[in-house]
């Protein structure tokens, strides 16, 4: 192979490849460590991140050439090589993609002329930057669809195509923040765990609400813990499907609950969709979720039900609110509105195809 360069997109995945030198296996670990407790050890009441699997011995290393070196054949073979292998524990571990609810079922080789492209949707999707390589005519399009699948005016909502369902909570509940500065979230216990990171990145107080044996919010325990908190705003994050056990948050008697708690004009309700979101709209009989019921926000995962080879998200917001978050940024010449600053301007497009290549 000396002085070749392999085409790995031409390799069967069931070919025999060949071997990596032993420098650069990764099966050889050394004195590798067992994960009994999935990488946390807890002692004496202390809570200690131990590596298991994936230790440095796992990696592919990177041998830099020297200053005066050209990369030579060999060398475009070993990359060859190790990239043959990786691509084929991907498709095995693809056949056995059990537990997490991805779609894999996608095939966006007609995008694939646009990956020589660095595609920036930085700073507000509807305010033209200064950086021209962008995909803000495609982003628009995908928000224009979810905000026709939500019922909210195309001028009256605000939104953007997030890394994932968590980036998507993180601004959901800012905004609900940036809303009512003093307000309580509140927010049953099966909700994902980005739920709570907000509420620690936030410097929110977090009040937990039970739930029914569905894993859906106990209403009942809702208005307890309301009223013990009667002065001050609610801002409730709802599950349009929790992690585990798929409940879904009945949203009608949460604000219904929070109606007869005294809390009419006083509270924000964000949607978390990240699993069902994308799913009950089309579902016979299901909960409805929409922006006719009083909610702030909703976000859903786009890699989930749709299906894409990268994760990423859609959040959509009420544009009355929005204006409590962004900012100015001058050298951008856009407005800063967003969790992330730079944007993966790739994803907006995979969305854009495959939904205009379903029947839905």
């Amino acid at each position: 192979m000396v002085g070749s360069v392999v085409d790995v997109s031409l390799m069967d995945p069931c070919e025999k490849v060949e071997a990596l030198p032993r420098e650069f296996d990764p099966k050889e670990i050394s004195c590798p460590i067992t994960s009994e407790a999935n990488g946390v050890v807890e002692e004496n009441g202390k809570r200690e991140i131990v590596l298991g699997r994936n230790v440095h011995t796992m990696c592919f290393t990177i041998d830099e050439p020297e200053a005066d070196d050209e990369i030579t054949g060999e060398k475009e073979a070993y990359m060859a090589s190790v990239l043959a292998r990786y691509r084929k524990s991907l498709v095995e571990r693809t056949k056995h993609h059990l537990g997490y609810p991805y779609n894999l079922d996608f095939d966006y080789g007609a995008l694939g002329q646009l990956q020589h492209f660095s595609i920036n949707n930085l700073g507000d999707p509807f305010i033209e930057s200064n950086y021209g390589v962008h995909s803000r005519q495609f982003e628009v399009g995908v928000l224009d669809w979810f905000a026709r699948l939500w019922e909210l005016e195309k001028d009256e909502y605000w939104g953007y195509i997030t890394n994932c369902g968590t980036e998507g909570n993180l601004h959901g509940i800012l905004v609900g923040r940036e809303v009512f500065p003093d307000g309580i979230l509140y927010a049953s216990k099966e909700s994902h765990y980005s739920v709570f990171k907000a509420a620690r990145m936030y410097r929110m107080e977090c009040v937990k609400v039970g739930t029914l044996i569905s894993g859906e919010i106990d209403c009942a325990d809702f208005a307890d813990k309301l009223q013990l908190n009667k002065d001050k705003p609610a801002i409730i994050n709802a599950n349009i499907g929790t992690t585990v056990k798929g409940a879904v948050d009945d949203l009608d008697t949460v604000i219904k609950t929070l109606q007869e708690n005294g809390f009419t004009d006083r509270f924000y309700i964000h949607c978390d969709g990240a699993l069902f979101g994308l799913m009950m709209p089309f579902v016979k009989r299901a909960p409805k979720v929409t922006f006719k019921k009083p909610i702030g926000s909703v976000s859903v995962s786009g890699h989930k039900f749709v299906g894409c080879p990268m994760p990423c998200g859609v959040q959509i917001t009420r544009l009355q609110h929005i204006n409590a978050l962004s900012r100015n940024v001058e050298y951008l010449a856009s407005r800063d509105a967003t969790i992330m600053g730079s944007r993966n301007g790739h994803a907006p497009i995979f969305l854009w195809y495959t939904l205009n290549r379903k029947r839905i």
